[in-house]
């Protein structure tokens, strides 16, 4: 499964500030007048149509991923803003122009975004391969994996001093991918979640073949600091899907799959604290929301994560440039381990400050009952009480 030219990227040090996750929505309500939503309190999904300009992204036949990727991206747009009243949808393209791929992931972190999808349409030599699949990012699992990825991300070789803006990666070269071995994204399980959503929606929904939720190191992916996914369409290579993914039928259906994708997702984090944001068809009106009385007897805490392994590290201060307040935390199948325990968002901050000249890539985590959670739901919930 190679595929043209892709987007995926991350800056040094781009995890410090972990992205807003989860905000809880309150709706106000007055006599029969419909849900007043605050501007801050919304979902805000980023929709990456891949490649653009110049850069077509895989030819087919008689078609450009570049034009495929931006339809169903504005059509899965326009489903989310009319069904998901708390939703705000920010696109990184919505004409057809180039756009490098650091931009595409910095206007998702400043928009301190809760979800990104890089919205693309895969290629292979061999025309017969077909079907739809959905990726994380993580570490290669095997070689067809890897070439996805370098393909996808050799579109920065299109950008203006690529190696000094990308630090000398390079997308060819199978050694420039150790970089995703060192650090396991804060968001794994949450991507994957979104990923398995999307794949569910695209077999039962549209009828693609399922390739599954797959792991590959995007530049797109490593640099967002929210849950983030890549999802693959179909084959443009294939020329029965190539016609699929050209026609209005097609198009319309992935586009509903995505939405109703990203609607599950919300719908899933929502019940966890009693808040619906989902319009309820054949209404005008949202559901009203109610702020989730607070439950579990732990203490949030906020620390400073400086190292992922997949591995058990020994807590000896030799082992993390003699820091000898280490905590572990082993959570979503990784050890991780974190320096200093704050009651409050801001010492954690200043304390990753302290810690940047000796680990440039550490970020604050919010951890209660020695599980991580949701970064902006416990800055909220401790700003509360």
């Amino acid at each position: 499964m190679i595929s043209r030219n892709k987007n995926g990227i991350r800056s040094k040090g781009i995890l410090r500030g972990a992205g807003l996750f989860l905000i809880i929505i309150v709706f106000i309500v007055s006599g029969g007048s419909k849900p007043v939503i605050p501007e801050k309190e919304t979902w805000v999904i980023v929709l990456d149509p891949g490649h653009g300009g110049r850069d077509p992204g895989a030819v087919g036949t008689f078609s450009y991923e570049k034009n495929i990727n931006l339809a169903v991206a504005l059509k899965t747009g326009q489903l989310i803003e009319e069904n998901i009243k708390n939703a705000k949808v920010i696109y990184t393209r919505k004409t057809d122009v180039f756009m490098d791929l650091a931009d595409r992931a910095n206007l998702a972190n400043k928009s301190k975004a809760d979800l990104f999808i890089s919205i693309h349409a895969n290629s292979h030599p061999l025309k017969s391969t077909y079907g739809a699949e959905t990726y994380v990012m993580g570490v290669h699992k095997d070689q067809e994996n890897l070439e996805v990825a370098m393909k996808e991300n050799e579109v920065i070789l299109l950008e203006k001093d690529y190696t000094t803006k990308y630090e000398g990666f390079d997308p060819k070269s199978p050694e420039s991918y150790i970089i995703f071995t060192l650090m396991q994204s804060a968001y794994f399980e949450q991507s994957t979640n979104l990923a398995s959503k999307i794949q569910t929606q695209f077999k039962t929904q549209v009828n693609r073949y399922d390739r599954g939720v797959k792991q590959a190191g995007f530049w797109v992916l490593y640099m967002t600091t929210m849950p983030s996914v890549l999802t693959e369409l179909g084959f443009i290579s294939n020329a029965n899907e190539e016609k699929f993914l050209n026609s209005k039928a097609g198009q319309d259906g992935l586009a509903d799959a995505l939405y109703k994708s990203v609607k599950d997702y919300i719908n899933e984090v929502d019940k966890k604290t009693g808040i619906s944001a989902v319009r309820v068809e054949g209404t005008d009106d949202v559901t009203a929301a109610v702020k989730a009385s607070a439950t579990g007897a732990g203490q949030i805490t906020f620390m400073v994560q400086i190292v992922s392994s997949s591995k058990k590290i020994p807590t000896d201060p030799k082992n993390f440039r003699n820091l000898k307040d280490i905590t572990e935390i082993y959570f979503g199948n990784r050890y991780r381990y974190a320096s200093g325990k704050f009651y409050d968002y801001q010492g954690a901050l200043e304390h990753r400050k302290k810690l940047e000249a000796i680990f440039p890539d550490a970020f604050v985590i919010a951890v209660k009952e020695n599980k991580i959670v949701p970064l902006q739901e416990a800055i909220k919930e401790t700003r509360n009480k």
